[in-house]
C-alpha cells in the first residue's frame, strides 16, 4: 500500500490479499497457488472468460490464452466445465486463478486479522492515513 501510495496513486486496489484468507470463496487451490512457487507470474487473459481479466500464468492460460476471443459470456460458460472438472480432480493448472500482480504477499490470515496488519504496516511506513483514521481505529464507516 505504501509503495503504491508512495508513487502517486490515491488508493490500493488490494482483492488479491484478501483471496488467502479465511472468509474468502476461493478454491483452496486457488488460494494455495498464490504462493505455490510453480505460479511465479500473472498475465491479462481472455482465455477463461472472454474479457480481459488478470491471472497466475498456468498451462490453461499458456496454452489457450494467445488465442482466446473476446466472447464474453460464451468464453466463460464454454470453459465453465473444464475448470470445474481441473478444480475438482485437483489440478491447479486447468483453473482460473485470477490474482493482482502481488499476489506473493498473500497472507493465510482471517480478514480482520489481515486488515489490523495492513493498517499496522502502513503506519509503520510512515505513509499518512488520512480519510481512514476511523477504520484503523475501529471507528466504522463514515
Amino acid at each position: 500500500i505504501a509503495a503504491v501510495l508512495a508513487a502517486g496513486a490515491s488508493a490500493a486496489q488490494l482483492g488479491t490479499a484478501f483471496l488467502a484468507t479465511s472468509e474468502s470463496g476461493a478454491h483452496d487451490l486457488h488460494k494455495q497457488a498464490l504462493t505455490n512457487p510453480l505460479f511465479v507470474r500473472t498475465e491479462l487473459t481472455r482465455a477463461f472468460s472472454g474479457r480481459p481479466a488478470r491471472a497466475l500464468v498456468n498451462r490453461f492460460l499458456r496454452e489457450h490464452g494467445p488465442y482466446a476471443p473476446a466472447a464474453y459470456p460464451e468464453v466463460h460458460h464454454l470453459t465453465a466445465p473444464v475448470r470445474k472438472a481441473a478444480a475438482k480432480a485437483g489440478d491447479a493448472q486447468g483453473m482460473a486463478l485470477w490474482a493482482g500482480q502481488g499476489h506473493r504477499m498473500a497472507r493465510e490470515l482471517p480478514a480482520g486479522q489481515l486488515v489490523e496488519v495492513l493498517v499496522a504496516e502502513l503506519a509503520a511506513a510512515g505513509t499518512a492515513l488520512s480519510g481512514l483514521s476511523g477504520y484503523a481505529t475501529g471507528g466504522g464507516a463514515r
